[in-house]
Parts: structure tokens; C-alpha cells; sequence
């Protein structure tokens, strides 16, 4: 597996337990990410995308529930709204990963972690919040 794939993962199950658990665990995620994998690089990214996506919760929140429009926000299941919450942190705050790779990544973790139907729907919010995304760029908002 790819060490940025293994990382997404390992941010998703950390945001998961954060969703489930409170924020009291953000520090606690140190040893979750050190017994989870041995490399150090797969382990710091994995730290850094929970961190960047928790720290911008409500923003990532606000652009998923914008595009969730049949859906409300906390009907989600714990795992898509995790998936989506990192991928929508990647979409907004990572310049540097290929807006399809995010996409692409998520609906391959939706495959492996959720529901049949969750790819679709990941895929579906994603190109959403992507469009949004970049007609904020464009506009200058």
C-alpha cells in the first residue's frame, strides 16, 4: 500500500475516534498512529491531516453540509462523515495533492471502511464541495 493511501486511512480512523470520542484523545492519537504503523513519515502525515482537518472542523463541516442537500449533516454515518471531513480538509488546505487523488482516495476508503452506496454518495459530495471550492478561487471569496 501506498504511504500516503496508509495515511489517509490512519487520519480517517483518528478523525473517526475523534468524532466518537471527543477531542480529550487528540493527544492520546500519538500512540494510536505509533502502534499502527512503524514508519515515521506514514505516521506524521496521518498526525498532520487529522490535526489540519480538526483544527478546521467547521469549515470542513459547513462545505460538507452545504453539498449534503438531501442529507442532513448529522444523520451521516461516523465513518463517511470522516472520510469526508479529511478529504474536504485535503480539497480546501492541501494545495499540493491533486484535487482527483483526494477524490479518488476517498471513495476507495468509503469502499474499503463503509456502506455500498457510500462511494457514490462520497464521490457525489466531494465534486460538490470541490466545485464550490474553486468557484470561491475564482471569485476571490
Amino acid at each position: 500500500m501506498d504511504k500516503r493511501t496508509k495515511a489517509r486511512e490512519l487520519a480517517m480512523q483518528a478523525l473517526y475516534q475523534l468524532d466518537v470520542q471527543g477531542p480529550d484523545i487528540l493527544e492520546p492519537l500519538s500512540r494510536f498512529f505509533m502502534e499502527s504503523d512503524t514508519d515515521n513519515f506514514i505516521r506524521n502525515l496521518a498526525s498532520d491531516w487529522t490535526k489540519g482537518a480538526w483544527d478546521n472542523l467547521k469549515q470542513c463541516d459547513e462545505l460538507i453540509g452545504d453539498a449534503t442537500i438531501k442529507w442532513e449533516f448529522s444523520r451521516l454515518s461516523p465513518v463517511d462523515k470522516s472520510i469526508l471531513r479529511l478529504a474536504v480538509y485535503q480539497l480546501k488546505f492541501c494545495p499540493d495533492i491533486p484535487p482527483k487523488v483526494i477524490i479518488n482516495e476517498a471513495i476507495e476508503l468509503a469502499k474499503k471502511f463503509s456502506s455500498d452506496k457510500s462511494p457514490a454518495f462520497v464521490n457525489g459530495v466531494l465534486d460538490a464541495v470541490l466545485k464550490k471550492i474553486t468557484n470561491e478561487k475564482s471569485t476571490g471569496r
